[in-house]
């Protein structure tokens, strides 16, 4: 890719990504939309770039995660999917029920997991999946504070988080 083209597209993937979602989203391909898509996937990736940008004021390659293991990957999808669907029918069980069965709560969950991507992706996992949402990492990054729709028992909620996205995730990313 000429120097050129790089300046203009920082992010070619990502600007693909970009532009595919605005056209999927819209459910349109129309010329109105392949153009402001494009708009959007050549503006959005070099209005972040500085968010990208090495600690000199130069530009960095943006950090791709690595991923080590895609079996593992494709088995963690299939798990957060089947969990989405059970957490749906739990949350509208909870919610159609008495008001006073449900115990909202915070619990702090222990990280094993060091990648920055794989603790993205964890956070994601957590909030993607209905009656649970990632509040913050601890300033130490020790920590991810989870808000739960209806905690009844933290310490299970904890032990089936690890076992069911944290242990991929490590297999996965490290």
């Amino acid at each position: 890719m000429s120097p050129a083209m790089r300046r203009l597209l920082p992010s070619p993937l990502l600007s693909a990504a970009l532009l595919i979602a605005w056209l999927a989203l819209n459910q349109s391909a129309s010329t109105g939309h392949l153009i402001l898509g494009a708009v959007f996937a050549v503006a959005i990736p070099l209005l972040t770039a500085r968010l990208r940008a090495a600690p000199d004021g130069e530009p960095a390659p943006p950090r791709r995660p690595a991923l080590a293991r895609w079996r593992a990957a494709l088995r963690l999808a299939g798990v957060v999917a089947g969990d989405i669907v059970r957490a749906n029918l739990q949350v509208a069980r909870r919610i159609l029920g008495p008001e006073s069965a449900i115990r909202p709560g915070y619990v702090w969950l222990p990280l094993t997991l060091r990648h920055p991507h794989g603790r993205v992706l964890l956070a994601g996992i957590i909030t993607m999946t209905p009656g649970t949402l990632s509040a913050r990492f601890s300033d130490d990054g020790t920590h991810l504070l989870i808000h739960a729709f209806d905690l009844d028992d933290p310490v299970a909620l904890i032990a089936e988080i690890r076992a069911r996205y944290e242990a991929p995730l490590l297999e996965i990313f490290e």
